[in-house]
């Protein structure tokens, strides 16, 4: 038996339409969705997909909504999403000083930005918790009333069309 093939969203409106035909209770998808788009403000991309699964696992959510939800962070959204979070981070901490990327690249310049990767990856997790519960709220409103907007109308479909057999 061939397995079904998976076909990438040709538009928003796309993704949009096959994440309200997730399965599960609406609370269960949208905590999901919610749980990913926290994670995907993290910069850890890459894990993120592995991150978000553990914590919807761990708090009985939608595992493929919390997956979908993760790629708010991609390669096009990434650097501007972690600048954003690194400076709202640097903020927050009170570090005024912007790491800003060097003129020219060699070994002593390199291993210069190599020891300031903790420093710079503290600021981005702070600016990504900062900025990710505000998203994870209003993501789990959203995506709770749009599913469930969803379901209902077709569960009112199916009806209309049993009621329409009987008659």
């Amino acid at each position: 038996m061939a397995l079904p093939r998976f076909e990438r969203p040709k538009s928003l409106k796309d993704a949009y339409e096959r994440f309200l035909k997730i399965h599960g209770h609406p609370r269960e998808i949208a905590l999901g969705f919610a749980l990913g788009l926290f994670v995907g403000m993290t910069p850890f991309m890459g894990f993120q997909m592995l991150i978000a699964v553990f914590f919807a696992t761990l708090f009985k959510a939608n595992k493929i909504s919390a997956a979908a939800a993760v790629w708010i962070s991609n390669p096009l959204t990434a650097p501007v999403l972690y600048s954003i979070t690194y400076l709202t981070g640097a903020k927050i901490c009170g570090f005024s000083k912007i790491n800003t990327p060097p003129p020219y690249l060699d070994t002593s310049t390199l291993w210069a930005l190599l020891q300031r990767t903790p420093h710079v990856l503290t600021m981005m997790i702070v600016g990504g918790v900062v900025l990710g519960l505000p998203l994870a709220i209003a993501g789990y409103f959203f995506s709770y009333q749009a599913v469930s907007k969803y379901q209902l109308e077709i569960k009112q479909k199916l009806r209309r069309k049993k009621h329409k057999k009987k008659t």
